[in-house]
């Protein structure tokens, strides 16, 4: 990635709060145009750093570079982005159209044609109609879409969303992720999407940052993010994956079960062998880990199941009912567990 492709940069961005430290030296450039997913769980730093990206909390070293400036030192309304908080942050006492008005409205400098910049906007989130009604007034999903219409007539540069779906039922959820992405493919601005939800992550993202302790974990398309996993916490983050605990011993995998063999080694300073869900298929008999079924979990369009496997780790297998039928096993029965070792990864 050149420079002047990118919409914004982050060099050796770190932020400490006492003895904790949030953000430890993080790296990262995102080019123009992008929807990037910013993944990781509750303390690994997400907030930290799009707080640290927007303005509202200075990091302790570091620089932020936007289309080219450092705006570290800058307050976050001369920065030219935007900021869609979780809450939605709207005001209660205004209209649907005072709302998305009142950043033009407070704006540094004059803003000519506010009101048919507030219309434009209005119309991109799918909202005529509704400018005079009061936000008590309209739902969740409608609060969400003025949220982001509130930001999207300041005309940032760069947008970035903190948990924008959180407190949509599941439904909105998925009708917005698809509309968010039409909205940004017809802006042609750049995204920058936080979430604590793996699906959401792979589903909106052109690529994916994966954070883990306030630093960056992984950083790659949904799809080499989902099939080969940086490291074992990012395996786990992923929530598609069992992690099993032993040592490398050169072409297999010493675990408590016995050598493992795999496909694809990952160099790492942890050692770890990761299985996909899918991937393990159940027997009654033969070779393989033994394990008691314990219960099962109907998802939709698969059907997960769970074993305890020795030393009371529990391994989870999906089956996907476009394979076939829901498999019978027996409460509390004894099976084993098995997988190509060519579907397996090891760290080492």
């Amino acid at each position: 990635m050149t420079e002047s492709s990118s919409i914004f940069r982050l060099e050796g961005i770190t932020k400490r709060y006492g003895a904790l430290v949030a953000l430890d030296g993080i790296d990262l450039a995102v080019e123009r145009n992008e929807y990037v997913s910013l993944l990781g769980p509750s303390g690994s730093g997400k907030t930290s750093l799009l707080r640290a990206i927007a303005g509202f909390e200075a990091p302790d070293a570091g620089r932020v570079i936007v289309n080219g400036q450092d705006v570290t030192r800058l307050p976050a309304h001369q920065r030219g982005i935007g900021f869609v908080f979780q809450n939605f942050a709207l005001f209660p006492h205004l209209s649907v159209f005072d709302n998305v008005a009142f950043g033009l409205a407070n704006a540094a400098k004059p803003v000519a044609g506010i009101a048919a910049r507030v219309k434009d906007a209005i119309k991109l989130v799918g909202l005529t109609g509704l400018e005079d009604r009061g936000i008590g007034q309209i739902s969740g999903g409608q609060k969400q879409r003025v949220a982001l219409a509130r930001t999207l007539v300041t005309e940032p540069r760069l947008i970035l969303l903190d948990e924008p779906l959180g407190a949509l039922d599941a439904n909105l959820r998925s009708r917005m992720r698809s509309e968010l992405r039409h909205i940004r493919q017809q802006l042609g601005v750049t995204f920058l999407h936080v979430t604590g939800s793996e699906t959401e992550a792979l589903a909106m993202g052109d690529r994916v940052v994966v954070l883990d302790r306030g630093r960056v974990a992984q950083f790659g398309s949904p799809d080499t993010v989902y099939t080969s996993p940086a490291t074992p916490n990012v395996a786990k983050f992923l929530n598609r994956y069992n992690v099993l605990e032993g040592r490398l011993a050169g072409a297999q995998f010493e675990s408590r079960y016995g050598p493992l063999g795999f496909g694809k080694k990952i160099e790492s300073r942890e050692q770890a062998y990761i299985i996909r869900y899918d991937r393990i298929t159940p027997a009654p008999t033969g070779p393989g880990i033994p394990a008691r079924f314990l219960a099962s979990e109907y998802l939709g369009s698969s059907i997960m199941y769970f074993f305890e496997a020795e030393g009371g780790q529990v391994v989870e297998v999906e089956h996907h009912l476009s394979n076939g039928p829901p498999q019978n096993y027996e409460a509390q029965a004894d099976y084993v567990l098995r997988w190509k070792p060519e579907d397996a990864i090891v760290f080492g």
